[in-house]
């Protein structure tokens, strides 16, 4: 009996403006008056297909993230820049982030197919349900939606979205000149969806994804974010700052599994990392203070106060935090004020210190070493069960995805943890999934 090939991870390169470090935009290395220059992604998009990465991503919000006085924020909206990298790329797999709670799924149905057929089976599609009130404000609402209502209403806007993917069956088309046929009769077929959210007729207005559907992810880790996963994603971006916590989050969701019909094997699990990499750990040390020192107070202390749903504002600096809602007071990102809250309690950080943690990653776990020490924590990761994969979050663009590329993966791939080539065409291919069957063709 044939031996099975060597389990090997996943890696995505999450690509945000200068880099992930708040203070990014004021180093050296970084390049943020080219945060609106579409040359300036397809060269990290290339950078990261060179790595042989499986996935490059952009995250989105519905709203100005943070304060332009003091961070390089703002940018393309990502379905419309991926469309460009989609020409300018031939394998990486290509992922954004599009709201559930401010969309309407014909629209985000019709678009990921488009961006599917543009480059020819790489489309990825980030599931969320927009996670604070100043979204909420620019749709003529006054309060965020309730946490809860956000889900439900998620769950039946991806059923909509898939029953829309499949109205066209596979191989529709048929184009036969002869006949005068462009499809056989019933190859396209309304939805007829009547919901709680949705009334959808269908069909869509673009032939079946080359993938059957594009690639669902998804990143909350609430309560009611990991029953989503377990449901619908494919592959979850999550964010533990221990191997432990990694660890309970891995075995939790893949239990949850069985309740929907599914194997552990259909989602990946990638928890985000910003490595910080120096030639020695003293040299990526001395960066990491580097790019410390140049953070602004009063963005962090913005940031904070959001991620806590907590006013922070002139609060001691070198003091603690106050004391703060419990988790069901929140009705935004639950399981970042939770991963947080948890921090600054566990280590018994200052408001600054706090900020100064948070910089690089926002929750995710930061590690500055050499490359060597890099690979080694990912190693560890995987092989303890905690990581199908990984979220690299490059603290500074673009020498931190080049440091990662050139250094990290050629030692991933000298230990068989990463491809040396990709396998696939797809982005279902480099993430070993399989295609969703669509429904049978009409007999001609």
């Amino acid at each position: 009996m044939p031996a099975h090939p060597p389990r090997q991870f996943h890696l995505n390169a999450f690509l945000m403006n200068a880099g992930h470090h708040d203070a990014a935009w004021r180093h050296p290395r970084t390049q943020p008056e080219r945060v609106t220059d579409l040359t300036y992604f397809q060269e990290l998009a290339r950078t990261a297909e060179r790595g042989r990465l499986d996935s490059l991503f952009l995250a989105d919000g519905l709203t100005l993230w943070g304060n332009a006085r003091y961070n390089a924020v703002g940018g393309f909206e990502p379905l419309t820049l991926l469309s460009a990298l989609a020409v300018a790329t031939e394998h990486i797999g290509l992922i954004a982030t599009v709201s559930t709670t401010f969309n309407e799924p014909y629209h985000v149905a019709r678009k990921f197919a488009s961006l599917d057929h543009l480059s020819g089976g790489r489309a990825g599609w980030n599931i969320v349900t927009s996670g604070n009130v100043a979204e909420a404000r620019n749709f003529g609402l006054d309060e965020h939606p309730d946490h809860a209502l956000r889900y439900e209403r998620a769950a039946e806007f991806v059923d909509v979205a898939r029953q829309l993917w499949d109205s066209w069956t596979d191989g529709a088309p048929v184009v036969d000149r002869a006949r005068g046929v462009y499809t056989e009769e019933g190859a396209v077929l309304p939805v007829g969806h009547r919901g709680a959210h949705f009334r959808v007729d269908g069909p869509l207005n673009v032939q079946r994804p080359p993938q059957g559907h594009p690639l669902l992810v998804q990143a909350g880790s609430s309560e009611d974010g990991k029953e989503f996963a377990a449901r619908y994603a494919e592959a979850v971006f999550t964010a533990q700052q221990t191997l432990a916590d990694g660890q309970t989050f891995y075995k939790d969701l893949k239990a949850r599994l069985a309740r929907h019909g599914r194997r552990p094997d259909e989602v990946r699990i990638l928890p985000g990392i910003c490595p910080v990499i120096g030639a020695t750990e003293a040299e990526a040390r001395a960066l990491e203070a580097e790019l410390t020192a140049l953070q602004v107070p009063e963005y962090g202390l913005q940031q904070l106060s959001g991620m806590l749903g907590t006013d922070l504002t002139g609060l001691p600096l070198d003091g603690p935090l106050p004391e703060l809602p419990g988790e069901s007071a929140i009705n935004g990102n639950k399981s970042r004020f939770t991963l947080v809250a948890d921090l600054a309690r566990r280590e018994r950080l200052t408001i600054r210190e706090l900020i100064a943690r948070l910089g690089g990653g926002r929750g995710h776990r930061v590690f500055a070493g050499t490359p060597e020490q890099i690979a080694d924590q990912l190693e560890e990761w995987f092989t303890s069960g905690a990581a199908d994969g990984f979220n690299i979050m490059p603290p500074h663009l673009p020498g931190g995805l080049e440091d990662f590329v050139d250094h990290v993966v050629p030692l991933l791939q000298r230990r068989g943890l990463f491809r040396t080539e990709y396998a696939g065409r797809t982005l279902r291919d480099h993430y070993g999934l399989e295609r969703p069957a669509g429904r049978s063709a009409p007999a001609a």
